[in-house]
């Protein structure tokens, strides 16, 4: 931890970190350029530490930001945009007492020893959001799910999902199938030998069937995979020594260590019953995302995900709150043949040369072939250890085609998401949110999906700076 440097920020993307995010209530978004598709109907959501400092005092690492979110609903005759922080009780807290009081993913609590004894953790409440009838789910992997109102984003509290016991944690990287409406969900809890907790839901949300089972040691596990009747884990070779954490010297972060000779383990887990339908063993990689996963004619499952060689990055996304990055951690888009009744991997085939993050494919192939992906990508000539991602790109995997929108110098889009029209199943649109360094403001872009590399159709104007964040998702009306 350490008192904020301004002079360190040197980037133009720095610029949308360099303040806390300013909410704002619903209010009507001017139309920068373009217009509103009539068939672009729904709530774009998007979920990111909104803040990195309190009372003059920096955050250890990116993920211990203050959860913000921003909806942008889209009706017929406007589009509206509300942005608010989630109001989680260590927020509440912090925000009283004017500094920051609890530990987190990359710090330990401020002052005396025994704080970090007795605030050892801040449910952040800022990595993603599940979108369910009745109720917007803020989500971060190490404690439950915040609830909001759709509409207002107003707060409702922590939400057991009618299944979650004390001390169990549910992963923001849900999955959910379009074609049944349930939605598949993990939870890693810590213990000398963590416990992996794989949880299925019906399409409110509500945990209709939840198993237990046990890991080597405490691995570090933040995506998975639905690919047709399967559920794949990927444990990456990252552990945490657990002790130092425990006496409260260390951190989560400083306490993970990359270690290579483990491999990286696989577990097929059968999405009707929860069981274990194999393990296995395959090269060592570091993973955040997943991209997709299926299963192909031949029974093979097939898995897309955005590759790291090592555990740089999470040097690297440490460095970010500061303003200034110095670390290369490239991740390539990568794709996994495994057999399922095995685990055994029989194929690993490099995609895409170029960096890139945050790969998803539209929303009713999740679990299925999509022929698209979409991902955030660096534009040419990027240095990605000093610069954030600052493109966006869709790969056809039919004819092998990679479709860039270049933004230009000094603007950066958040992950793309990918929005069906409501009118026209053939048509659809990616949106994201972008920080302008050039201007410092925020924009939402919406581009024609199948013409990413021409201008948006849309752009709409946003009442204040919105910080660079992680996950969104697109609720159709």
């Amino acid at each position: 931890m350490h008192i904020i440097n301004k002079k360190s920020t040197t980037k133009a993307w720095a610029g949308a970190n360099a303040q806390p995010a300013k909410e704002f209530p619903s209010t009507q978004l001017p139309t920068i350029s373009g217009k509103i598709p009539d068939g672009l109907r729904g709530t774009f959501y998007r979920n990111g530490p909104g803040r990195l400092e309190r009372g003059g005092i920096e955050i250890g690492h990116w993920f211990d930001g203050d959860g913000a979110i921003l909806a942008i609903n889209f009706t017929d005759a406007v589009a509206t945009g509300v942005y608010r922080y989630v109001q989680t009780s260590g927020y509440q807290e912090e925000a009283a007492a004017g500094k920051l009081l609890y530990g987190n993913y990359g710090m330990t609590a401020p002052g005396p020893i025994w704080n970090q004894w007795q605030k050892p953790i801040k449910n952040a409440a800022n990595t993603s959001v599940l979108a369910l009838p009745d109720k917007l789910l803020a989500l971060w992997e190490g404690g439950k799910p915040h609830a909001l109102d759709l509409q207002t984003l107003e707060t409702l509290g922590e939400d057991d999902l009618g299944g979650l016991t004390k001390g169990s944690n549910y992963s923001a990287h849900c999955k959910r199938d379009k074609q049944t409406g349930e939605i598949f969900n993990f939870g890693i809890s810590p213990a000398q030998n963590a416990t992996l907790n794989i949880y299925k839901s019906d399409s409110t949300g509500r945990i209709i069937q939840q198993v237990a089972y046990p890991l080597d040691g405490v691995p570090f596990v933040h995506d998975f995979v639905l690919a047709g009747q399967y559920l794949v884990f990927f444990i990456p070779p990252v552990r945490l020594n657990i002790l130092p954490l425990l006496i409260g010297i260390n951190n989560y972060s400083d306490s993970l260590k990359w270690e290579p000779k483990l491999g990286t383990q696989i577990l097929v887990i059968d999405r009707e019953t929860l069981s274990v339908v194999s393990r296995g063993e395959t090269e060592p990689w570091f993973q955040w995302h997943f991209a997709n996963g299926y299963v192909d004619d031949s029974g093979s499952v097939i898995v897309d995900v955005a590759r790291y060689e090592n555990f740089e990055t999470n040097q690297y996304l440490k460095e970010v709150p500061t303003g200034k990055t110095h670390t290369p951690a490239k991740s390539t888009l990568t794709r996994v043949y495994l057999h399922p009744q095995t685990g055994k991997v029989t194929s690993i085939q490099q995609l895409l040369n170029g960096h890139c993050e945050f790969p998803s494919v539209p929303q009713q192939n999740v679990g299925q072939a999509s022929r698209y992906t979409y991902m955030s990508t660096s534009r040419s000539g990027t240095d990605i250890s000093q610069e954030i991602l600052n493109a966006i790109a869709r790969f056809d995997r039919n004819t092998e085609t990679f479709t860039e929108a270049d933004f230009g110098e000094n603007r950066y889009p958040s992950e793309p998401i990918h929005a069906q029209s409501t009118q026209n199943p053939e048509q659809s649109w990616v949106l994201t949110v972008v920080y302008d360094g050039n201007s410092h403001r925020s924009e939402v872009w919406v581009f024609d999906s199948d013409r990413l590399d021409a201008e948006p159709v849309c752009k709409l104007g946003l009442p204040s700076v919105i910080p660079h964040g992680f996950h969104g998702t697109w609720n159709p009306a």
